[in-house]
């Protein structure tokens, strides 16, 4: 297994920081049904009804990805659910760089921080083989 140089296992922290809190924070806002977001549930065609459920959804699902024993299960449920954030936003005709594909920005950094952090990770990808 390849070793992980301590300026890598910061960084990937710190790239996994950013969205776990901006993760943590729009579920928790979602839980807590705050006017804006059922302003833009509503506005991207789902029912009112959906919001508490996807915030809890979200929450789990970020959750264990902060949790280092299940982080890759937690970044590949979180890569689904934005996955369906960029369905949602494409569907109903969102601007493309500021909207349908900010989730992906965001599985990037889910991606990219968790493999800087986990050796593991590192040693399953084609990529992360020495050349020599």
């Amino acid at each position: 297994m390849p070793s992980t140089s301590t300026p890598a296992i910061w960084t990937g922290r710190v790239l996994s920081t950013l969205p776990i809190l901006f993760l943590l924070f729009d579920g928790v806002v979602k839980v807590l049904r705050l006017p804006p977001v059922l302003e833009g549930t509503a506005k991207l065609g789902y029912p009112l009804g959906v919001v508490v459920p996807l915030g809890l959804t979200l929450l789990v699902c970020t959750v264990l990805y902060a949790i280092p024993r299940t982080s890759v299960l937690g970044a590949i449920f979180l890569t689904g659910y934005l996955g369906g954030a960029v369905a949602s936003h494409v569907r109903v005709g969102d601007p493309l760089f500021s909207h349908a594909l900010f989730p992906t920005y965001f599985a990037v950094l889910i991606w990219g921080g968790l493999f800087l952090r986990d050796a593991r990770l590192r040693a399953l990808l084609p990529f992360a083989r020495p050349l020599a």
